[in-house]
């Protein structure tokens, strides 16, 4: 059977070694040997191998079957800052599993500055941090701002998502998009003013951590990682490409 490398960026960071397929490594993560509902997780195959920060040998002595012919689910070969370590390059596919198990594959897309203008962006930092910003940077200024060393919150690596932001004027038009603003309509409208009416303020924390409300139903144009230096995206499908590619996924993420 052959070895899978896996980076676990949400809820937990690890790097996993399984000779599960994406979709069923997903659903392992997800709910385990229970049946029902547990958490969503998001995790991206890589290219092994590379490097001296993770040890792959051990990974190929320790993920083979089990005695009964069962494939091994899952080796761990980092659980502390593994994103920083892994290579932009060696990323391939991300994957969204939902609660139940139900695991969607997204493949490298590009990122086009020009298709990201706007006055204002709200980001769920998924990976090493969990903060959700309101910012006036696209999403390429704002993984360089992330991951410069001159600032003192700096980190080596970020992965992030652009989130869908409600009306407003008017919340119940927006759609189902989650929880993430119930009750925080005043404070996003103070976070956008502040960094509207301040020219040297580029972020504005709308919320410490509280990675509960996070959904996928919320990401909007899809994920960045950014190394400060490039960054990748994962573009999102929009609804009608979901229905046409995994329906039964969409109906699992409250999507359609």
């Amino acid at each position: 059977m052959a070895v899978h490398y896996y980076l676990s960026v949400f809820p937990t960071e690890a790097l996993i070694a399984s000779e599960l397929s994406p979709r069923s490594f997903g659903a392992y993560m997800a709910t385990g040997a229970k049946k029902g509902s547990a958490e969503q997780i998001v995790f991206i195959e890589i290219e092994g191998g590379f490097g001296s920060d993770f040890d792959w040998s051990y990974a190929r002595e320790r993920c083979v079957p089990h005695p009964n012919g069962e494939p091994k689910h899952s080796v761990y070969l980092s659980i502390y800052r593994t994103l920083e370590h892994v290579p932009l390059e060696k990323m391939v596919s991300l994957y969204l599993t939902t609660r139940d198990g139900r695991t969607l594959g997204i493949d490298k897309g590009s990122y086009d500055k020009k298709n990201s203008q706007s006055d204002f962006y709200v980001y769920q930092e998924l990976c090493p941090c969990h903060p959700v910003v309101v910012s006036r940077l696209n999403p390429d200024e704002y993984g360089m701002f992330i991951t410069n060393p001159d600032s003192k919150t700096w980190v080596p690596k970020i992965l992030f998502a652009d989130l869908k932001v409600i009306d407003i004027e008017n919340p119940e038009q927006t759609g189902n998009i989650g929880s993430l603003y119930d009750r925080k309509v005043e404070h996003l409208k103070s976070c956008i003013q502040e960094i509207h009416d301040d020219p040297k303020k580029q972020n504005k924390t709308l919320q410490r951590t509280h990675v509960e409300a996070f959904t996928f139903q919320l990401i909007h144009d899809g994920i960045y990682i950014s190394d400060g230096d490039t960054m990748i995206m994962y573009p999102m499908p929009d609804v009608e490409e979901i229905k046409r590619i995994d329906y039964d996924w969409g109906r699992s993420a409250l999507i359609i």
